[in-house]
């Protein structure tokens, strides 16, 4: 197996809302991207998938090391050495793909976060520059498309925080801040014991309405000459959106119990509507 091949298929299996969208890519930039995605997964499954602490922070110290040699040529991973060619292609810093690896540390660090201040810098690591780094590889004029796309990251984060709420229970963490949680008079033992309650459904209503309100702001930041380069996040944008809508039309307490997600077929349709016909904001 190539490392392009290894990529391809670590994201395939993934089941992600990226998936469908990369395939409106050019060769160059899908594998780009495919790499990147697969980077992403790599990383979140040491935290995910390590139940020894010590053996998860030191995989991640791995990793750090691993984007050093990535930097100086000698890669020895295979989505590093996907990764590669397109490092000096799209002009990739190593100091955003090093803040990924903070990112996932965080999970290690903290299983609560007390303000949506502190959540911020969470969905800045692992999902802002994420969008930055995809930003550059679909190609900009404008560097204000940069705010955009770090800003569509953080809409898909607070969309996943959402959707897995009962899932991210199982694991031991909570990303809905405390704070939040205290206004809405839901105590952290309603959601790890999965009660969907009136406050619990208000409180993700008002998560939802919160999520939904970076979309616009991020459409709002993206200049009009970068809408075409950047049509494949649009794609995304409008997955993760509808996956909201969902939520919200089947009850957002529910998501303590279910794990909402579209179905492949759907994806690849609202994948294709929006590269084709553009973005409704």
């Amino acid at each position: 197996m190539t490392p392009d091949e290894y990529c391809e298929d670590k994201t395939a299996k993934s089941g992600s809302s990226f998936y469908y969208s990369f395939r409106f890519l050019p060769d160059a930039q899908r594998r780009a991207l495919t790499a990147l995605y697969a980077y992403c997964r790599e990383v979140d499954d040491v935290v995910d998938e390590c139940k020894d602490e010590a053996v998860a922070r030191a995989k991640l110290a791995w990793w750090r090391l691993e984007l050093s040699r990535l930097y100086t040529g000698a890669p020895n991973h295979p989505v590093t050495r996907a990764l590669q060619p397109h490092i000096q292609a799209f002009d990739l810093p190593e100091a955003w793909f090093l803040e990924i690896v903070d990112g996932m540390e965080m999970d290690l660090n903290y299983a609560r976060y007390s303000g949506f201040s502190d959540l911020l810098l969470y969905c800045h690591r692992v999902a802002g520059v994420v969008g930055q780094l995809s930003a550059q590889i679909f190609g900009y004029q404008d560097k204000k498309t940069l705010k955009y796309a770090h800003e569509l990251g953080v809409a898909f984060q607070l969309t996943n925080i959402i959707r897995d709420v009962g899932e991210d229970a199982r694991r031991g963490r909570i990303y809905l801040p405390v704070e939040e949680l205290e206004r809405f008079n839901v105590p952290a033992a309603d959601i790890q014991n999965y009660r969907e309650t009136p406050e619990f459904k208000a409180l993700m209503a008002f998560q939802i309405e919160r999520a939904l309100g970076h979309y616009r702001q991020a459409w709002e930041l993206l200049p009009a000459v970068d809408r075409k380069p950047q049509k494949v996040g649009l794609a995304m944008a409008a997955i993760y959106r509808a996956t909201l809508e969902e939520i919200r039309i089947d009850g957002p307490e529910r998501v303590l119990n279910q794990r909402l997600s579209l179905t492949p077929l759907r994806k690849l349709w609202l994948a294709w509507k929006t590269a084709t016909f553009g973005y409704k904001a």
